[in-house]
């Protein structure tokens, strides 16, 4: 279901800002400093409760303001009301779902499903296997029922094994219990990510085909620990190494994607134009699997699209985004570099941002 409605108040530098989006493509165009991704934040922590700009949600507050309050409606019969709200003085984040205070951040994400594309996108390639974890789990969590409390399970179990490797002397009954419960959790949870990984590779291949034609570009996704050894074995046999070094070496905790084109990373090859689309391919790709496997859509932040794109691949990009059955929020300095994309059918809303105000084109 689309955003029909966000109500913005205290948000950075923006005025209070009260918008009817569009179901489909949205354009937000304005000079830089006039809150255009400001905007785009605010819609990313009403689906996940965090931004993508600061781990303090208290600095998205106006200096003026006491509070943020973050307001969304997505369509449908009935509607289903978001919101957020932090004060100024407080450490607690108010979450509603459909009126309710929510028991769970994650009722957020399970509500409005949404991928990012930013510069910070760029560590899906150049950045550490972290980041590369969360987006495959992104997908997992939205794809595989039983990921989150498999997910936290392991969490939990990891905690107790590393509390344990940091005692002076090991209680080695107590850590061989933890390291039993870390084994099968995570041989779960390895299954669910590769299992979601076999549905997603063959989804990437096609849209990054369409995007940018890369047939020696490879995805294969590592597990974190040898494949050829049970995790069990591999804690036991690992046990005194990862006391030294405080902390479990190896298991999902490591896993990552690895992205070459040929025999190299493929950061290490490709030009920074490229580089974007192999990232929105991935993001795409999310989004494409997502409907496929439940019938929902998902919600697409773009921050500066033209931004290291040409003309040719600008258009190309924008015509898979008019091919997805989703809602499109996207940001751009020049509004003239978004004006010749769309076809004639496409639903565009266009909106410009000065001096902290919305205002419709």
């Amino acid at each position: 279901m689309p955003l029909d409605r966000l109500s913005f108040h205290g948000l950075r530098n923006l005025d209070v800002l009260e918008m009817a989006p569009g179901p489909h493509i949205n354009l937000i165009s304005g000079a830089n400093g006039s809150g255009k991704t400001s905007l785009l934040e605010g819609i990313h922590v009403l689906g996940m409760a965090r931004s993508f700009r600061t781990q303090k949600l208290k600095s998205l507050i106006d200096h003026d303001s006491d509070e943020v309050t973050l307001f969304g409606r997505l369509g449908g019969e009935p509607p289903l009301p978001l919101g957020v709200r932090r004060r100024r003085d407080s450490a607690e984040l108010d979450i509603r779902v459909n009126g309710e205070r929510a028991a769970r951040i994650t009722q957020l994400a399970e509500a409005l499903p949404l991928q990012l594309i930013n510069p910070d996108a760029f560590r899906l390639l150049e950045g550490s296997p972290a980041a590369r974890r969360e987006f495959l789990d992104w997908g997992v969590f939205h794809a595989e029922r039983d990921f989150l409390d498999n997910w936290k399970r392991v969490r939990r179990a990891l905690k107790h094994r590393n509390a344990l490797l940091r005692h002076d002397r090991i209680d080695v009954q107590s850590i061989r219990v933890w390291e039993r419960e870390l084994a099968h959790w995570s041989e779960l949870l390895d299954g669910l990510r590769e299992r979601y990984m076999a549905r997603f590779a063959p989804v990437f291949e096609e849209t990054l085909a369409a995007l940018l034609p890369l047939p020696d570009l490879t995805l294969r996704y590592s597990r974190g620990w040898d494949r050829q050894r049970a995790l069990l074995e591999v804690f036991e046999t690992g046990r005194e190494t990862d006391r030294q070094m405080g902390f479990t070496q190896q298991g999902p905790q490591r896993a990552d994607l690895r992205i070459r084109l040929g025999r190299h990373p493929a950061v290490e090859v490709l030009s920074r134009g490229q580089q974007k689309l192999v990232v929105s391919a991935l993001k795409l790709a999310q989004g494409r699997l997502l409907e496929q496997l439940t019938g929902r859509t998902c919600l697409y932040l773009i921050d500066d699209l033209p931004a290291e794109l040409d003309g040719n691949h600008r258009r190309i990009f924008c015509q898979w985004l008019e091919q997805l059955n989703c809602q499109v929020f996207i940001t751009s300095v020049d509004h003239e570099a978004l004006a010749d994309v769309w076809q004639p059918s496409t639903d565009v809303v266009a909106s410009q941002l000065a001096g902290g105000r919305l205002h419709s084109e």
